[in-house]
């Protein structure tokens, strides 16, 4: 069992708001992976003292921990509880209640010898690779649903976000974690996983360089670093040719790749 993880920040001028870490027991009989991308708020109030890489710390801690130590806890609990967690640690100096409170993706994965259990929530992307080498990608597509119109106003997207509707992502309400994209598929079946926030899953949603199987093809020959690296160049050529396609240039890039072996 081998994992591999790689993050860049979006720009030097600002602190990377993604977050990633891989639990692998030294008995190699299971596993967790947890990914989160951290929501850029707009620039102004959002009720709240800390930064998005100080709430992305500590959910993504959160979830690790209890993820690794707790087997009997099903992944939508688990989310819940480090969501609570998180919350009452700045709950007496914030405004937990506001709309941009600091919130994030998550990607959440973990596996024994039987399973292999997933949870998304929100636009990052799970992979799941098959022993014949087709991939499965699981997907939380609420966010794309959303007309671009919608999104280029940051007052219309506050009024869709974690609201029925609209989208959802881990802030402050332990209950969003009923919302998220779960499920379990048998060990067997599984011979890899990768987790890509937005930002590295461009490779294949905004730049179209392959599909999800190629992707993955990329982050077994050059590991997660050589994908970000990848998804760099495009940026840069794209933005010397005049074709910014989306509202950052650049975006914090974040991929994890993990053999689970034959099972």
């Amino acid at each position: 069992m081998r994992s591999d993880l790689a993050s860049l920040p979006g720009s030097p001028e600002r602190p990377n708001e993604d977050w990633v870490a891989a639990a692998l027991p030294a008995s190699g009989g299971g596993g967790t992976v947890v990914l989160l991308d951290g929501v850029t708020p707009p620039v102004g109030d959002d009720g709240c003292v800390h930064s998005v890489p100080w709430f992305t710390a500590r959910l993504g801690g959160a979830l690790t921990e209890l993820s690794a130590s707790r087997p009997d806890m099903p992944l939508s609990e688990i989310l819940s509880l480090a969501i609570r967690r998180t919350a009452d640690a700045h709950r007496g100096t914030c405004d937990l209640s506001h709309v941009r409170t600091p919130q994030a993706t998550v990607v959440l994965a973990r596996w024994n010898a039987s399973s292999v259990e997933h949870l998304v929530l929100s636009d990052s992307v799970l992979l799941l690779e098959s022993p014949d080498g087709a991939v499965r990608a699981v997907l939380d597509d609420r966010l794309d649903r959303v007309p671009v119109e919608i999104l280029r106003s940051h007052e219309a997207t506050d009024r869709l976000r974690n609201q029925e509707g609209g989208f959802f992502t881990a802030a402050a309400d332990p209950a969003v974690a009923a919302r998220a994209v779960t499920g379990s598929t048998p060990r067997a079946e599984v011979r890899s996983l990768a987790a890509l926030t937005d930002g590295a899953s461009r490779w294949v949603e905004l730049f179209g360089q392959g599909d999800w199987a190629d992707c993955l093809g990329v982050l077994r020959e050059e590991g997660a670093l050589g994908l970000l690296h990848r998804v760099r160049a495009l940026e840069a050529a794209d933005v010397r040719a005049g074709g910014v396609r989306r509202w950052k240039p650049h975006d914090d890039a974040t991929a994890v790749h993990t053999e689970l072996g034959d099972g």
